[in-house]
Parts: structure tokens; sequence; C-alpha cells
């Protein structure tokens, strides 16, 4: 059964009254992941739909701007639209915490946080798209983030890559301070290249809208890089 197959199978359950944690339960990659392709696939899919939910109506209310942030980020699948928007509003009703969803993501990647901080990237997108972040969605950002124990520079690099709100936006970005010599800027962003490259991400098993939220920050990384040469002199400006 193809991802999408199983995504639209997991709408109809929901809109039959099983709770979303269940379907969430049952995707759950088993240590030998490699014996089950695509469960890690589904999975993360169910998983960062969940979330992006939970994140829109953490406020009490679902804008149009942020379900329109959440296909922006996730980049649905032509043609596949219509059953994302239908999981993604049984997900916001669902009585499980978002915590539940969090921690499953932090299980699928215990290795890869480069995965995670995509994810809270996005997370970040939506609670902008409806104005300032308030008090509410800053502390589930924060809790997300610690569930999946990213470092405070990885959640500061995923704000500053959806906000653009620090002194030193490029700084942030490669994890690195403003003071860092050349050499160190270039091995930084040879870090950030490896552990974000797509082909890295689809060695693991992972869908296609994971490996788009890759390419995003490989391009923001590699922009970065090249600014911070530019303000140096390093190439012609």
């Amino acid at each position: 059964m193809k991802i999408w197959d199983k995504i639209v199978e997991g709408v109809t359950r929901l809109a039959n009254g099983e709770s979303f944690g269940s379907l969430l339960g049952l995707t759950s990659p088993p240590a030998d992941d490699g014996a089950h392709p695509g469960l890690r696939q589904i999975a993360f899919t169910i998983g960062v739909i969940a979330l992006g939910a939970k994140m829109a109506g953490v406020d009490g209310e679902v804008s149009e701007n942020e379900v329109a942030a959440f296909r922006d980020f996730f980049q649905v699948p032509p043609g596949e639209e219509r059953n994302v928007e239908r999981f993604f509003n049984l997900a916001k009703r669902d009585v499980a915490g978002f915590e539940t969803y969090a921690r499953q993501l932090a299980a699928l990647f215990p290795d890869a946080p480069e995965i995670l901080e995509n994810v809270l990237e996005g997370l970040f997108s939506i609670a902008k798209a409806d104005g300032p972040i308030d008090v509410a969605e800053a502390a589930y950002l924060a809790e997300v983030s610690s569930i999946f124990g990213l470092s405070s520079a990885r959640f500061e690099r995923a704000k500053a890559a959806a906000l653009g709100v620090v002194e030193c936006e490029p700084c942030t970005i490669l994890g690195i301070d403003p003071l860092a010599t050349d050499e160190q800027i270039r091995d930084a962003w040879l870090r950030q290249v490896k552990a974000n490259h797509p082909d890295r991400l689809m060695a693991q098993g992972l869908p296609e809208e994971a490996i788009t939220m890759a390419n995003r920050k490989l391009a923001l990384i590699n922009d970065a890089y090249d600014r911070l040469r530019r303000e140096r002199g390093l190439v012609p400006a």
C-alpha cells in the first residue's frame, strides 16, 4: 500500500471515531525498520501533520493563514490536498496531547536531530502565520523542542530560519559565533551541508515531504554561508 493510501485509510478510521494516537502507535516502526519499508515514512507523516495541527490550534483558533503555512512547509503532494486537510482538521480535535506526537517523532530519529530541527522550523512558520507568536505558542514550541532533545543552538537556528529576527542570522543558521574565523565558518557550513543533504535523508527512508524540508534548509545554509563570505570580502559582493 502506498504511503498516501495509508494516510487516506487513517482519515477514514479517524472519521469513524478511532483515536489519532492509536493510529500513530500502529505505525510505529519496529527496531528492524528495514523489514517493514514505509512504516517510518507513514509514522513521520502522521506525526508531522498532528504537530502542525496542534500548533495551529494552540491559541484557540485555527486561521486560514496557519493552514496555508502548514501546506507550504509540508509541501503536500499534488492531488492529496483534500486528504491532508481532512487529516489536519481531525488531528487538531484529537484528545491526545501534542507531547504524544513529539515523543513519537523523537523516537523515530534519535540520531538525526537535523530532521527534528526542520520540523520545529515548520512549526515556527505556522505559529507566525497569524501574527506575532504569543505566550501559548512560544511555550508549545519550547516544549516540543525539549521533547525532541534539541540543543538551544538548534532551537535558535530553527527560529532564525523561520522568523529571521536575530542580530547575525547567518551565524545562527550555521551555528557559529560572529567572531568565528573564516576556516571555522567553512567547517560549520560543511557540517550543516552533510547533515542536511537530501541523499542522507533518502537513505533513511523518509518521505518526499521530509526531503523537501531538507532541500529548503540546505538552500538556507548555502545562502547564509554566501552572505558571510560576501560580508568578509571572500567573494565579490
